[in-house]
């Protein structure tokens, strides 16, 4: 047998140098490159192997673990899933960092392969820099906890086990079902350590993505069901994108005339101006797409996972004789809500129910007039918000309506947290597929930028707009600062509104007068931070790091900004002051959220009372 002696960080490298994946005929090399930050358990290992052995792969420098990593998943979700970036990072809390963004990975079902350093294998100096010591288990290290938000999990203590955890990781990484986060956590002495690898381990080696078909008798069952029902409504999510079936969804729905309503991941699968495409439902739905969702007799859902948001905790779908068929490419998915599951890729399952209801004469009842009337009023709502003036400045959704006219249709918004999402998911008008991302499955305050920063690596002759506001930008900021680094622009719209307006909003809603949320001084009288809000120069902070920044106080200047940004070649950042509060509200939706049953405030009572009322008259399915 033929080998080559290599380090274990090198023979790693060398390895996912040469992984492909095809999907429909078509090879795409799947490991793009390495985003990393260098400590000691790691730049001595695979920082050495990056820097004399890496192959084709790229090495991007993050400036913060948890932003390298979202910056890696955006990518990833952009691709639809079919390019990697790994990321690397020394032991202890450079490795802790990567958790969150890690779990937002896995939470989207987006594959990211995480290296974070680990202690000595060997133990001769132990205790290290930043080792963990747990005095009941010593093989428990810093990178336990990855675990449990890591689809699978390895760790190297022998050179030649990378043999088998590499090909078992890229068995996760490369399954639509099981993918998400991917960590291999590598001692920091076995990185080094050399190892005679067999040649055909290195091998090109391609992973072929089929597509699931779904089962025979699932589809008998789904089309026997659409045919006992008159209102179905579609809910298509991000498994429609990533199987890349927008053309299915919009023939299959036409053909039956079915309306289609979208989750924060589904959004774009449709133009907005679809005649069947009533936007967004659940808690930051459209009224259009909750007021079918109440009367529904059958939930068509397409590649979602049904959160929360979704179902407005499991009220949004009221009709005593709803039921639902799920075509999800995981069965963890598509058994959810007691439904018809067709197990199977979103085009395949969507291409196969169409023939099943073909010769059937299947029709919703739907007439044309009667979705044509629930759209016009949605569409007159969106206008009247994106026309809104107020009195104190520039009104949040007014900002949105500017922003969507000013910008290019081809352009991608990237947005995660706040009350952003919730305005978005409503009133965002997107044309072309992929325009829209928005990563809500976590909702990872801090996801913004480093995210668009991503989708900028993935589609480099695209613009990339990260939607955020001034607490998501406080909170994570630092890939603006790759973005300049790697020359690919990005536009941070930076809206404002004087801290966390969205769950300031939440407190209110529920009987607080709002306490810890906004961004004010501290009062003297008070003792807490109920004193002036707080200045914070953001666009001067931008150029400091430097990008190119503007500020928009009114609708003028901020039309005149987005144009000046627009001819920009580099990063740049428009900041936004909106007025507190001016965000879109709720369309006959509701959340379920803990609110205390007993408080010294009566109105905070009284708010507990009524939820536990309108708990009580839910069916739990």
């Amino acid at each position: 047998m033929s080998t080559i002696r290599l380090t274990m960080a090198q023979a790693l490298l060398k390895f996912l140098d040469q992984q492909y994946i095809s999907v429909d005929g078509e090879e795409i090399k799947f490991v793009k490159g390495v985003m990393g930050i260098f400590g000691h358990g790691n730049v001595t290992g695979l920082g050495e192997a990056l820097e004399n052995a890496a192959g084709e792969l790229v090495y991007v420098q993050g400036k913060n673990e948890q932003g390298m990593v979202h910056a890696a998943a955006a990518f990833a979700k952009q691709k639809n899933r079919k390019q990697i970036y790994a990321c690397t990072s020394s032991i202890g809390p450079g490795a802790l960092n990567m958790i969150t963004a890690a779990a937002t990975a896995t939470v989207n079902r987006i594959p990211v392969l995480l290296l974070p350093g680990d202690n000595f294998a060997s133990r001769q100096p132990d205790p290290v820099l930043q080792q963990l010591e747990v005095v009941s288990d010593y093989t428990i290290s810093a990178n336990e906890p990855f675990k449990a938000i890591s689809k699978y999990w390895d760790r190297i203590v022998r050179p030649e086990q990378l043999i088998t955890a590499a090909a078992q990781a890229m068995r996760v990484l490369t399954d639509p079902a099981e993918t998400g986060a991917v960590t291999l956590a590598l001692p920091q002495d076995v990185q080094a350590e050399a190892y005679d690898y067999p040649l055909s381990f290195f091998e090109r080696k391609v992973h072929y993505i089929d597509r699931r078909p779904p089962a025979p008798e699932a589809i008998k069952r789904a089309a026997a069901l659409m045919a006992q029902k008159k209102k179905p409504l579609i809910v298509a999510g991000g498994g429609v994108l990533y199987a890349e079936a927008t053309r299915e969804l919009a023939a299959f729905a036409e053909a039956y005339h079915i309306p289609v309503s979208e989750t924060q991941a589904g959004k774009s699968v449709l133009p907005w101006n679809h005649q069947l495409n009533v936007g967004g439902v659940g808690v930051t739905g459209t009224l259009a797409a909750n007021k079918l969702a109440q009367e529904a007799d059958l939930i068509i859902g397409i590649g979602t996972r049904y959160s929360d948001f979704t179902t407005a905790s499991k009220s949004a779908f009221t009709n005593p004789d709803v039921q639902f068929i799920n075509i999800n490419v995981s069965s963890f998915d598509s058994s959810k809500l007691n439904g018809v599951a067709i197990t199977a890729d979103a085009k395949e399952g969507l291409l196969a129910l169409h023939t099943a209801l073909e010769d059937s004469n299947y029709a919703s009842s739907y007439s044309e007039e009667a979705i044509a009337a629930l759209k016009r009023e949605w569409d007159g709502e969106v206008d009247r918000l994106f026309a809104v003036e107020h009195e104190l400045g520039l009104a949040q959704t007014r900002a949105l309506g500017v922003i969507q006219e000013t910008i290019d249709p081809s352009s991608v918004i990237v947005c995660a947290a706040g009350s952003m999402p919730g305005d978005l998911h409503r009133v965002w008008r997107p044309v072309e597929p992929k325009t829209y991302h928005m990563e809500y499955g976590f909702s990872c305050m801090g996801y913004e930028i480093a995210g668009a920063f991503g989708v900028a690596l993935a589609e480099p002759d695209r613009e990339v707009y990260a939607l955020v506001g001034d607490g998501g930008y406080l909170m994570l900021h630092s890939e603006l600062v790759t973005s300049l680094q790697e020359g690919r622009k990005i536009t941070v719209l930076l809206l404002d509104n004087h801290g966390f307006q969205c769950i300031h909003g939440l407190q209110k809603s529920q009987g607080s007068a709002g306490f810890g949320n906004e961004f004010r001084y501290r009062s003297e009288e008070t003792g807490r931070l109920t004193g002036e809000y707080m200045q914070i120069d953001f666009a001067a902070h931008a150029r400091a790091l430097g990008a190119k920044s503007y500020k928009a106080n009114n609708v003028e200047e901020l039309r005149e900004a987005l144009q000046q940004a627009k001819q920009e070649k580099i990063s740049t950042l428009i900041e936004i002051p909106v007025v507190p509060g001016t965000g879109t509200g709720g369309y006959e939706s509701w959340w379920n959220v803990g609110v205390p049953e007993v408080s010294a405030s009566d109105n905070v009572t009284k708010a507990g009372q009524a939820m536990n009322e309108k708990i009580r008259s839910i069916t739990l399915l």
